[in-house]
């Protein structure tokens, strides 16, 4: 088994990297929103996250990848909260339906008012661990990435060495990936949209393509391309996924064509067909988002995806939320 990333950084400089994390939460620039709030005060902009993480649950999830879920599951820790305002978000509740740390008890066994304290966080990784989990799937971790690395520092200390998979809608800035240089195995970033306009619209974010094209390059220059053990399962580099959504084909072939060209052909992608309305479109806003995707769309964006060129597909056969 490859040891992961961390391990050889070594315990003393991974608290080092920890500490300076920490700090810089004084004047928060730790994503694309650059709030310059004072997080340590526990004050909190966009992401509605203080001093610590909110974790909304965790557990050995046997829907990832199959690469990433094995025999065991992916040892995955939901964090509550987001910096995007996805319109469609399919975890709506949890990104942005939960109430702010201080109006709340936390789902994390401890019920601390204000977060989740980086001794529980470890404990978490740790108890994925003696489960079986073949990695530690850290989801929407865009803004909690210096509370992420106090943990695993004190994880590593407690005995932590499994992967570490960084699971990002992909709208996160270069300080906090360069502080994951060296400490994250896996990057597994969604690119969502292409251009400004519908990122606006969908996401409320209208810089989302910027940032998720210098996060993805940044991913790649740290890890490479995905790199598989003898039994399938990941254990270093980038691994793309891509959500299509009805009526937006143009987008999915921008992304395709991007990642082909400027990435690398031999990109894992993962191109999900699993779209369904939700968060605000279910409420009945949007009405062009108002449906299912066609099954039409789906294979027009297979094709879309071996024109471009890309090698390592994962596109299943349309699923029930699509119709024809």
């Amino acid at each position: 088994m490859q040891r992961p990333a961390y391990l050889h950084m070594g315990l003393e400089a991974l608290e080092r990297r920890a500490c300076q994390a920490v700090a810089g939460l004084s004047d928060c620039r730790y994503c694309p929103r650059d709030c310059g709030v004072d997080r340590l005060a526990d004050r909190w902009s966009a992401c509605k996250t203080g001093r610590y993480a909110v974790v909304s649950s965790y557990f050995a999830h046997r829907g990832e990848e199959d690469c990433l879920r094995g025999q065991n599951g992916s040892g995955t820790i939901f964090f509550a909260h987001c910096n995007l305002r996805c319109v469609f978000c399919q975890n709506w509740e949890i990104s942005q339906g939960m109430p702010p740390p201080g109006g709340s008890r936390t789902q994390d066994g401890t019920g601390h008012p204000r977060g989740t304290r980086p001794e529980r966080l470890a404990e978490m990784m740790l108890e994925l661990q003696d489960r079986g989990c073949h990695n530690v799937n850290l989801v929407t971790p865009e803004h909690v990435v210096p509370q992420v690395l106090e943990a695993l520092a004190i994880a590593v200390a407690g005995g932590l060495s499994l992967p570490i998979v960084y699971n990002t809608s992909g709208y996160d800035c270069l300080a906090s990936l360069r502080l994951l240089d060296g400490v994250v195995d896996i990057y597994m970033p969604d690119f969502k949209l292409w251009t400004r306009d519908a990122s606006r619209r969908y996401l409320k974010a209208a810089d989302y393509p910027d940032a998720a094209r210098a996060a993805l390059r940044e991913m790649h220059r740290q890890v490479g391309d995905l790199q598989l053990d003898a039994n399938g399962l990941a254990v270093h580099g980038v691994l793309v996924r891509h959500l299509v959504m009805p009526g937006l084909l143009d987008e999915t072939r921008a992304i395709l064509e991007w990642i082909a060209r400027d990435l690398d052909a031999n990109t894992y992608v993962n191109l999900m067909d699993q779209y369904y309305p939700a968060g605000s479109v279910a409420d009945g806003r949007f009405a062009e988002l108002r449906r299912g995707l066609k099954k039409h769309e789906y294979e027009e964006a297979l094709r879309a995806a071996h024109k471009a060129g890309l090698s390592r597909l994962d596109g299943r056969a349309p699923t029930q939320h699509s119709v024809v």
